[in-house]
């Protein structure tokens, strides 16, 4: 599928098969969330691999939204290091768009994803933070459940003309 095509169709799926996900497939996830766009290349990001099914469960304690991770196979938590940052604030773009990266990678694959938030809301990031026993320094910004998608879901086009302008408001 082509790029034009994953962004289009991509779509969060929330059940899943039980089929593992190859390492080979996680690294191809991994490699395209670090290739992602950050602000003068500071690259703030950190991944954090979740496959054990322990971890995977509390979460949904402090996650509302995070009922998925039960099926799931696997998860990616990405991060914000302050260490690396070179231009405040930019941080959460930059993860932003590594979490974008992995979506549609995922969706190239053949997998299914979901992009959990945690940043800014502060007790999902307290109750990652203690789950994981992350540095201060480190800030978890979302999670992305993965799996063998168990649903299919067809893509509603979003484009809205009533949200371009040009040259002015």
């Amino acid at each position: 599928m082509d790029a034009f095509e994953a962004i289009l169709s991509r779509t969060s799926i929330r059940n899943y098969k039980k089929q593992a996900i190859s390492n080979d497939l996680l690294q191809k996830l991994l490699r395209a969330a670090s290739n992602a766009p950050s602000a003068g290349n500071q690259q703030p990001w950190h991944f954090v691999i979740l496959d054990d099914r322990k971890i995977l469960n509390v979460i949904q304690t402090f996650h509302p939204s995070a009922k998925m991770l039960k099926e799931a196979d696997k998860a990616i938590l990405v991060c914000g290091d302050l260490h690396l940052e070179k231009f405040e604030g930019y941080w959460m773009i930059d993860c932003a768009a590594a979490t974008e990266n992995i979506l549609l990678a995922a969706h190239c694959l053949g997998l299914g994803a979901c992009w959990l938030g945690l940043y800014p809301r502060e007790g999902r990031v307290a109750g990652m933070r203690k789950l994981l026993q992350l540095p201060t320094h480190v800030i978890p910004f979302a999670i992305v459940s993965l799996g063998y998608p168990a649903e299919v879901k067809t893509k509603e086009d979003r484009y809205n003309i009533s949200r371009i302008h040009r040259n002015k408001w």
